[in-house]
């Protein structure tokens, strides 16, 4: 009966799990109003677009844990949000504004970085099948982050809306970046994870007082703001390394002192460190 069947659908429909995919998707939609926004020279809109994005993609995955609304279809389509958004729309955004009209070579700098991000991600969703990590992975990324990687290539396109894009519109300059970043997507560099991040409760008020000034910044001067942020972030690569030798020697040292008969296994021990 075409009734009842319609009836088991709406039963089977869950709003838990809408309310995280429509974020998604809202984010897909403002990547690729990007690129409109790029084919019609708007550049700043362009940027916004892809803000916005990485804003919605902070918040799908909160939002779905907090709803209990996480599924295997939200986690692909978060996938290929991210691909679209830090991917293809930032290496269009790039090649329209700095490289468009250099010939064939800037066309594959930019499918270089498109591709290397679509690489990054693969790896990530093939490393959640890994049922033992080693006990420091839930700490770091193995690579940087899409969104982190769209946030670097556009650091001369927010430069230049302060500064001027004489130099900052340089082919070379854009395609070194591209090429670069790409480059540390599909690396086995080490990179802060804040998914494992826990605040004291002390420390709560101050949290949130810096995120509140750090809304102001970005409402009240965006371009500078961002770039500051851009910049913190490759400081933050750098850290990152001696902070994961730090942190594997320190487990590997708390592994070789349990006793000889114990069989924990790393995914137990990394759970318990979490």
């Amino acid at each position: 009966m075409p009734g009842l069947k319609r009836r088991r659908r709406l039963h089977g429909f869950s709003v838990n799990r809408l309310i995280p995919n429509a974020i998604t998707l809202m984010a897909l939609c403002s990547g690729l109003s990007a690129i409109r926004a790029a084919l019609e020279s708007n550049w700043k809109l362009a940027v916004i677009g892809i803000v916005v994005a990485m804003i919605l993609d902070g918040l799908d995955g909160p939002v779905a844990r907090l709803m209990k609304g996480t599924s295997e279809f939200g986690a692909q389509l978060d996938s290929l949000a991210d691909f679209v958004n830090f991917g293809v729309v930032p290496s269009l955004v790039i090649y329209l504004w700095a490289m468009d009209g250099t010939g064939g070579l800037a066309w594959a700098v930019s499918l270089f970085f498109a591709v290397c991000c679509g690489m990054r991600l693969a790896r990530f969703n093939t490393s959640l099948l890994d049922e033992n990590p080693p006990p420091w992975a839930s700490k770091f990324f193995t690579g940087i982050p899409a969104p982190c990687g769209a946030g670097l290539v556009l650091i001369p396109v927010v430069l230049s809306f302060e500064l001027g894009d004489d130099i900052l519109r340089s082919s070379v300059l854009n395609g070194v970046m591209l090429v670069a970043v790409g480059a540390l997507f599909v690396s086995t560099i080490p990179t802060y994870s804040s998914k494992r991040i826990r605040i004291p409760r002390r420390y709560v008020g101050l949290v949130l007082l810096g995120f509140a000034v750090c809304i102001m910044l970005l409402y009240s001067t965006p371009w500078v703001f961002l770039s500051v942020a851009g910049v913190g972030y490759l400081v933050s690569i750098i850290l990152a390394q001696f902070s994961y030798q730090a942190t594997r020697k320190k487990m590997l040292a708390q592994e070789s002192k349990e006793p000889e008969g114990s069989n924990t296994p790393n995914g137990a021990m990394s759970s318990e460190k979490e």
